[in-house]
């Protein structure tokens, strides 16, 4: 059965989509089947994979609010062993939609259900907030990927995120689990991004990834050809990256 990951931050602006996108092309080619869901209305991940948010197709909000299957939704993209349930315009909407849904904060989990075991991973976009959206993910997950920038205000977003997790996992989802923090756009000679570090380190030690992302032009200028950056350029550092987090993931789930 496929493993279903949250990638949360409720702060924007922090390489979530990024990560999102390009680990998920990672594990695809390391040849293992994803399923990436755009969560996000502002539909970054959905334009990142060569994607129209305008499509006109089934999306994640006719998922999120039962008028569609998982199977009407989903596409094949060009890219190796890589689906994505898009996300369109209307996904702003769902939130307000949703609150008078019975079984609101679930209706992401059942969606997903019949399609498991066909994916070994399932990456789950979420929106940079704590709404009704990303309640759904995380009741969804098995576990959440915390992509976070060597920054101070980072570390008080964590705590909130952490916080916001334990509440989802004590209401919704008892087996809900961190699978780990990334750090992104990481500069190694800056003290502030050392102190940072130590501090996570400090609460976080063993789920804290090794393979840390650098600030990379290319991985900027990806998003806009539609390509992850292993399809971008294939030899550039931020590839890399994502190829090393990608092996060390694969490794923690004893799948690679």
């Amino acid at each position: 059965m496929g493993k279903i990951i949250a990638v949360v931050n409720q702060k924007g602006g922090v390489g979530k989509t990024t990560t999102a996108v390009n680990l998920s092309a990672a594990v695809g080619m390391a040849g293992k089947k994803v399923l990436l869901v755009d969560s996000d209305p502002q539909g970054n991940t959905t334009s990142g994979y060569g994607i129209s948010k305008k499509q006109g197709g089934n999306s994640c909000y006719e998922l999120l609010i039962g008028k569609c299957r998982i199977g009407d939704a989903t596409i094949k993209t060009q890219f190796k062993n890589v689906d994505i349930v898009p996300a369109s315009m209307d996904l702003a909407a769902a939130e307000v939609d949703l609150v008078s849904t019975e079984h609101r904060e679930t209706q992401l989990k059942m969606a997903l259900a019949p399609i498991r075991e066909n994916y070994d991973y399932i990456f789950i976009d979420c929106p940079p907030s704590l709404g009704l959206i990303t309640i759904n993910a995380l009741t969804a997950s098995d576990t959440v990927l915390v992509p976070i920038q060597c920054e101070y205000f980072a570390l008080e977003g964590l705590s909130q995120l952490m916080n916001s997790v334990r509440q989802v996992k004590r209401l919704y989802n008892q087996t809900l689990e961190i699978e780990g923090i990334v750090l992104t756009m990481f500069d190694g000679r800056l003290k502030l991004t050392q102190q940072v570090v130590a501090e996570i380190k400090k609460y976080f030690a063993n789920k804290l990834y090794k393979s840390a992302i650098p600030r990379a032009v290319r991985l900027s200028e990806a998003p806009s050809y539609g390509m992850p950056i292993q399809y971008y350029d294939r030899r550039s550092k931020g590839a890399a990256a994502y190829d090393d987090l990608a092996k060390e993931f694969l490794k923690r789930n004893r799948r690679g």
